[in-house]
């Protein structure tokens, strides 16, 4: 292996250039860590100059496949410098210390995944229309310089305090347009990404649908087919008709945006552009609409018992009071040794999140946490929806999913873990933090999920194709 592409090699001025030189532990202070996955964990953290508050993503490129781990952290940091918009994740940085790289974005404070869990009811249609803007606004930009998000859902929209909604989690994102990877999580995935063929067969509408599916999971908080396993789910979104929301108490206009996004021919699906001309887009709603739904969701966490607190503290580590600090007087012993950031340098990737990738080319190594995101999903993080993997694996050919007999796949093998590009603050985010941690119920169905391997995904094709 050439020595400048050796994992952590910063020989290649290309690649030397992607990175800080300072040392992180002596730039930031006061981290705590908010979320965590296959890609490592999430932190809030403050500058020790400036006394900015950020989110610091730590990936380790150590172990098993440490060159794929180390090409996704290439990655995801020259896509993120690339992104210039008010409505996408802002970058600080990247560092490299003890065989881990330290990614650096702006904070937000959770998930649009988080607040549903919070309030554990759905968001009003003015909160859902002006979520939607900051999401058009930022597809646009991504589709505009030829980039697919492909993995729109809540747990990868993040807002700032100031109700500023932020696109993160970039990890599944794609630089070419069109695409042809099998990449998404199951619930949210556009038809056509279920049975793109091997020459490019996809485009940004992709992320259209997906957000189409997020209005359904902010109106009903979960998405379509979220009772069934990933598998079952992909079947159904490939073959069913188009979902639908199940309520009539929404205006017309929201059940027309929605079904536009949830066009099954791509052709007849509007582009992000378009729909920010939609008159759920452009008809008048309170400025403050989102501002107050964050404070209100800040007055609630405070009132959450101490479980659900420790799960969501993350949405009042900004505030004064919950940043003095680094340990919760109600953490276990282990929850405190935890947030002592000395002791979690590096983060392996042992832990799987909602997120996964997987695939059975040189990137089939990934496991992708949602929050999901800041949530730095930034995606990501820990996240209410326990089940969902994001899933990374280049088109089969016919050839090969032909051999598949079988429509449930017993073979045990996983996909080998690898770099979530989530921050969320929830996990997934520029800032924020991650969502609360799974029981044992949540982990055996990502366990099952992640036996969804090329031979499963190429026989729900097959099977759909008769």
């Amino acid at each position: 292996m050439p020595a400048g592409t050796r994992p952590g090699s910063l020989k290649d001025p290309d690649i030397a250039e992607l990175f800080d030189k300072e040392d992180p532990e002596k730039i930031f202070e006061d981290l705590r860590e908010i979320g965590h996955g296959s890609f490592g964990a999430v932190y809030y953290a403050r500058d020790m100059v400036t006394r900015e508050i950020v989110a610091i993503k730590k990936m380790s490129y150590l172990g098993k496949q440490c060159t794929e781990k180390w090409q996704d952290i290439l990655k995801e940091i020259r896509f993120l410098r690339q992104l210039k918009h008010p409505n996408t994740i802002e970058y600080r940085g990247c560092y490299l210390r003890d065989h881990t790289a330290w990614l650096v974005m702006e904070y937000c404070l959770g998930s649009a995944s988080d607040i549903i869990e919070v309030h554990k009811r759905p968001l009003k249609e003015e909160e859902i229309a002006a979520i939607c803007s900051g999401v058009l606004r930022g597809l646009h930009y991504l589709h505009s310089l030829g980039r697919i998000h492909r993995d729109v859902k809540a747990g990868n929209i993040l807002l700032t305090e100031t109700g500023t909604v932020k696109l993160a989690d970039f990890g599944s994102a794609s630089i070419k347009c069109p695409a042809n990877s099998f990449v998404g999580t199951p619930y949210w995935m556009a038809p056509e990404v279920i049975l793109a063929m091997d020459e490019g067969q996809y485009d940004g509408k992709v992320d259209v649908w997906s957000l189409g599916i997020t209005c359904i999971e902010l109106a009903e908080r979960k998405p379509p087919y979220f009772n069934m396993n990933a598998m079952s789910a992909l079947y159904h979104i490939a073959q069913n008709d188009t979902p639908t929301l199940a309520s009539s108490d929404w205006s017309d206009s929201f059940v027309h945006f929605v079904t536009s996004c949830l066009a099954k021919n791509p052709a007849d699906r509007p582009s992000s552009g378009r729909l920010l001309s939609h008159g759920l887009i452009t008809r008048p709603r309170s400025p403050a609409a989102l501002v107050d739904l964050i404070r209100r969701t800040k007055a609630a966490v405070r009132d959450l018992d101490n479980l659900n607190y420790r799960k969501m503290k993350k949405i009042l580590m900004a505030d004064g009071a919950e940043t003095e600090s680094t340990v919760d007087p109600d953490d276990t012993p282990d929850e405190q040794a935890g947030n002592d950031s000395s002791k979690s340098n590096s983060v392996t990737s042992e832990h799987s999140l909602q997120s996964m990738m997987m695939g059975g080319g040189p990137s089939s190594h990934h496991q992708h946490t949602e929050h999901s995101n800041h949530a730095i999903s930034q995606s990501s993080s820990n996240n209410t929806h326990s089940s969902q993997q994001r899933y990374n694996h280049p088109v089969p050919s016919s050839s090969h999913y032909q051999n598949s007999n079988s429509y449930h796949n017993n073979n045990n093998s996983k996909a080998s873990n690898s770099n979530s590009n989530c921050t969320t603050l929830s996990s997934s985010g520029g800032g924020g933090g991650g969502g609360g941690g799974r029981g044992r119920g949540g982990r055996e169905r990502e366990r099952k999920e992640r036996e969804l391997n090329p031979e499963s995904r190429a026989t729900i094709r097959r099977k759909i194709l008769m």
